[in-house]
């Protein structure tokens, strides 16, 4: 789903979502396959956003668990803050060599534009992981579904 070779980082959105929902250890489990399948896919350092991903995981399902609500604009504004710091992730390596990488002012550019795209296509990804977790919510715990 590439425009204008931009990619959406849709993985940490996932992350973010199912641990809001699911809670810290969901979504510390969920963060760790996440970045491990983000590193791959970005050809990353080893473990950067396996990492970045496990421990975002694990403080928004802590947080969820105990003092945030759960909603759209908590989704949102853990979408943009993840996506945030995955630019900068991104973009760091390039900024230890600057004489090899392009200007700073347009590597900002393109993180804010990849950082837009993916918060564009969060909105669907919402709802998915708001029905699992109304789907969790309503498993009793003796394991029936009401």
């Amino acid at each position: 789903m590439r425009i204008n070779g931009l990619v959406p980082l849709l993985l940490p959105v996932a992350a973010i979502g199912i641990a809001l929902y699911e809670g810290r250890d969901t979504g510390g489990i969920f963060g760790l396959f996440a970045g491990i399948l983000t590193d791959v896919s970005f050809n990353q350092p080893v473990g950067v956003f396996t990492v970045v991903l496990t421990i975002s995981g694990l403080v928004v399902g802590t947080l969820a668990d105990t003092v945030i609500l759960r909603g759209l604009t908590t989704f949102y504004i853990g979408s943009a803050a993840i996506l945030i710091v995955s630019a900068f992730v991104q973009l760091f390596p390039l900024m230890l060599v600057p004489e090899s990488a392009p200007p700073l002012n347009a590597l900002i550019a393109i993180a804010t534009q990849q950082t837009i795209y993916s918060l564009i296509l969060a909105f669907p990804i919402w709802f998915f992981v708001r029905a699992l977790g109304n789907r969790a919510d309503k498993v009793s715990s003796s394991g029936r579904v009401y």
